[in-house]
């Protein structure tokens, strides 16, 4: 359970036990992340921990940070294809009303739930992202999510694509989601799923061992904290929850010449890939999960 000198003392927020051991130091790129895993429910998280707000700087959307991220005002034409037909999916089970995009970066996003009628918030730890949101008209909280003063029991849909993993204190999270999410309100989150073949066959090199990722979750114990938390009716997709043709027509955003075009091949491989099972877990550890506020 030690590391360096350091323990892990705290209670898992899925399992509610302390019973942490060190897995292993991740290998992908240069990060060597201490990796965690709770023998009780299969959690993993990295320990110690950064400061949130000292990672998500101006360099970390400008590709100049150690741990960065794409600039989306880049490619926003290219990301609506796969934005949209998100949009159209959730919209399937909550046509209208209040929508909040946690972790909404430049609010591309949030400006198609916009067109799709939506009144549209978004949360934004980023001040330099969450400032060319609020300017596009959107109502943006600057700041961590358990920071943001957001009203109860009253958004129809809230979304975390590719942020769960990155929000510490999880239990409070999954509290608050449930307190300002309607009854029968939509909770949409993409994460990794641990328990998918991707994920275990790349062990401590798998590229989901970022900086900025405190929790790595599956879909089994995610499903659990889901429901000690009030939530009920999961359904889960495999992959992502939009057909391929958006994800291929978002590629072209990074394309530089004809030859980029081999690389749907690869992704077509990948999305199909994502729909099978083998010994009963999936193939590729891609997850969206959608969960229903109990009413």
């Amino acid at each position: 359970m030690d590391f360096p000198g350091q323990t892990l003392n705290e209670t898992c927020p899925c399992c509610k036990t302390n019973r942490w051991k060190f897995l292993y130091d991740s290998t992908f790129n240069h990060y060597n992340i201490p990796i965690f895993l709770c023998t009780s429910c299969g959690l993993q998280t990295q320990y110690p921990r950064p400061k949130p707000t000292e990672l998500y700087t101006e360099d970390y959307y400008k590709g100049n940070a150690d741990f960065s991220y794409r600039d989306e005002r880049e490619t926003e034409r290219f990301d609506r294809y796969v934005w949209k037909a998100r949009i159209k999916n959730i919209r399937k089970f909550r046509p209208s009303g209040e929508f909040l995009d946690i972790g909404c970066s430049f609010g591309g996003f949030l400006n198609c739930a916009k067109e799709a009628g939506y009144g549209v918030t978004g949360v934004e730890i980023s001040p330099y992202s969450a400032e060319v949101a609020k300017s596009r008209g959107f109502r943006i909280f600057t700041g961590e999510f358990l920071d943001a003063d957001l009203p109860e029991n009253f958004f129809d849909v809230i979304t975390l694509v590719e942020v769960i993993e990155h929000l510490s204190e999880p239990s409070r999270v999954f509290e608050k989601l449930n307190r300002i999410l309607k009854p029968g309100g939509l909770l949409l989150l993409q994460t990794a799923n641990f328990e998918g073949w991707q994920a275990i066959e790349a062990g401590p090199s798998y590229h989901y061992y970022l900086p900025g990722h405190f929790y790595y979750y599956s879909e089994s114990n995610l499903k659990k904290i889901l429901d000690q938390s009030g939530f009920k009716n999961h359904i889960t997709y495999p992959g992502v929850d939009f057909p391929l043709r958006a994800k291929l027509l978002k590629s072209r955003g990074s394309f530089r010449s004809w030859i980029d075009y081999w690389k749907w091949i690869r992704i077509g491989i990948y999305h199909w890939k994502s729909k099978f099972k083998k010994k009963g877990r999936p193939s590729t550890s891609s997850m969206v999960l959608y969960s229903f506020k109990v009413e």
